[in-house]
């Protein structure tokens, strides 16, 4: 179920539909759930934020429609993109750290490193920056590497089918903010 939730969001997502914000949310609690389950602790406090992050970007993409009702594409300037790099950097040590030292987690860095940079890529979403989707496809396509080893094998191929979402949400966002 949090598969084929989670693979409407970003369908939605990439066409530029407001209902990319609801159908997050149920994946959000959806995989809140799985990864409570087999211990990626980072990943399961990482869609606590996305579904802060989701009521976010709702909101903000409701706030910046234009005139015609579409969301509009924003280019990421260099300046604030290294400082969301550098501040999810310094959240995947955090992160790492406490995760390695004060829980069980199965995989305590890679987990923190790719839920921090997730918030940045989340973020970037939320802020309509086409660049978001590179991001998300460096990051799915690592992603899929931690599930396979962890034996979650629909969820490995759901972010196999995200990554490739991920190049035709570039396309389609950069496409529309040169119009």
């Amino acid at each position: 179920m949090a598969v084929a939730v989670s693979f409407l969001a970003i369908w939605l997502t990439a066409r530029r539909h407001m209902a990319c914000w609801p159908v997050g949310l149920l994946s959000c609690a959806l995989y809140f759930k799985l990864f409570l389950d087999v211990r990626l602790y980072a990943d399961m406090a990482l869609q606590v934020l996305f579904g802060l992050s989701v009521i976010y970007g709702w909101i903000a993409w409701a706030r910046g429609l234009d005139e015609w009702g579409e969301v509009p594409m924003v280019p990421l300037a260099r300046g604030p993109a290294l400082v969301a790099l550098s501040l999810g950097a310094m959240g995947a040590g955090a992160i790492g750290w406490f995760t390695s030292h004060y829980t069980d987690a199965a995989l305590p860095w890679m987990d923190s490193a790719l839920s921090s940079f997730s918030l940045v890529a989340q973020y970037w979403t939320a802020r309509r920056h086409p660049a978001s989707w590179l991001l998300w496809i460096a990051l799915d396509t690592i992603y899929v590497g931690m599930f396979v080893f962890k034996a979650l094998w629909l969820t490995a191929g759901l972010y196999a089918a995200m990554t490739g979402l991920a190049a035709i949400g570039y396309l389609r966002w950069r496409r529309a903010g040169m119009g």
